[in-house]
C-alpha cells in the first residue's frame, strides 16, 4: 500500500468509496473538486495494487487544522488503512505548524471514536442531532500535535 496526494483523476474512485461509506449524506463529486481547488486543503489517497482503497483530507490554517474527511473502502477495512491515513493527516498538520487537529465524528461510530481516542484525541463538545435525529456529532481534538514516530510509532 502507498499513500500519495489526491489528484483530480482520483475523484471518481474516491466518490465511489464516499457513497459506499457515507450512505446518508455523501459528498458530491463536485464537493471533492472544490476541496482540491482550495489552497488550505490537503488530501491523500491510499492505493493498493493501483486501486484507491481510502482517502483523507485536512483543512490547514495554522495554528489550527481540521479533519475534513477520512474513509476506507469497506473491502479494505481491518487492515490499518484508517490508522495510516490519520497518521498522515497528523504529519501534514505538523508540517504546516498547526498546534491542534479537530474533527467531527458520528456519536454512534464506535470504531472511529476508539481509533481517535487511541491517537490521543479527546471529546471537547457535542452537536446534538447533527447527523440525524438522535445522532450527535462529537467534536474531538488532538493537542499538542506530534508525528507517529514522536508518539512511539502508534
Amino acid at each position: 500500500m502507498i499513500l500519495r496526494p489526491m489528484r483530480w483523476p482520483d475523484i471518481e474512485a474516491v466518490h465511489a468509496i464516499e457513497t459506499s461509506v457515507f450512505e446518508v449524506d455523501p459528498w458530491s463529486a463536485e464537493q471533492f473538486w472544490g476541496e482540491l481547488a482550495q489552497p488550505t486543503r490537503e488530501y491523500v489517497v491510499a492505493e493498493d495494487a493501483g486501486t484507491i482503497i481510502g482517502y483523507a483530507g485536512a483543512y490547514l490554517l495554522p495554528p489550527d487544522s481540521d479533519v475534513q474527511t477520512i474513509a476506507v473502502a469497506p473491502a479494505a477495512r481491518g487492515r490499518g488503512v484508517g490508522r495510516i491515513l490519520l497518521e498522515e493527516l497528523i504529519a501534514i498538520a505538523v508540517r504546516h505548524d498547526c498546534a491542534q487537529l479537530l474533527l467531527e465524528v458520528r456519536s454512534d461510530n464506535e470504531s472511529a471514536i476508539g481509533m481517535y481516542e487511541r491517537f490521543g484525541f479527546e471529546s471537547i463538545s457535542k452537536r446534538r442531532d447533527y447527523y440525524a435525529s438522535g445522532v450527535d456529532a462529537l467534536i474531538m481534538r488532538l493537542r499538542p500535535l506530534s508525528t507517529a514516530s514522536e508518539r512511539g510509532g502508534s
